[in-house]
């Protein structure tokens, strides 16, 4: 099992910044990977960015360019770090962890947190 604790997020203007973080406790060793999800009402979960434990880092849609996922040395807390944040980037954010055991996977989820940008 693998536990997900998420901090940052609240309210900014147009144009600033945000930094989200996550810190994961558990059985950490087999997390092969590390996402930000985020999800507006009436609309499904959309990835955002993730980030391998090897290093891989992936970036989808408007994030390209303005947001940057990280980790600590340990590979236990990631990082979003969100610039340049626009009105159309409010929403939910959730970290996700992939778990891997030899052949069977699982997902965890940490509790999401609010970002609002006003205009």
């Amino acid at each position: 099992q693998v536990h997900l604790v998420q901090s940052g997020g609240g309210l900014v203007q147009a144009g600033g910044s945000l930094r989200l973080s996550c810190t994961a406790s558990g059985s950490t060793i087999g997390i092969s990977s590390f996402g930000w999800y985020r999800q507006t009402p009436g609309k499904e979960r959309e990835l955002v960015s993730s980030m391998s434990t090897t290093g891989d880092t992936n970036y989808f849609g408007s994030a390209k360019g303005r947001f940057t996922i990280s980790s600590d040395n340990a590979k236990t807390t990631v990082f979003l770090q969100m610039n340049n944040l626009e009105p159309e980037d409010a929403a939910v954010y959730y970290c996700n962890a992939v778990l891997v055991r030899g052949k069977s996977w699982n997902t965890f989820w940490g509790q999401g947190t609010q970002v609002t940008v006003s205009s």
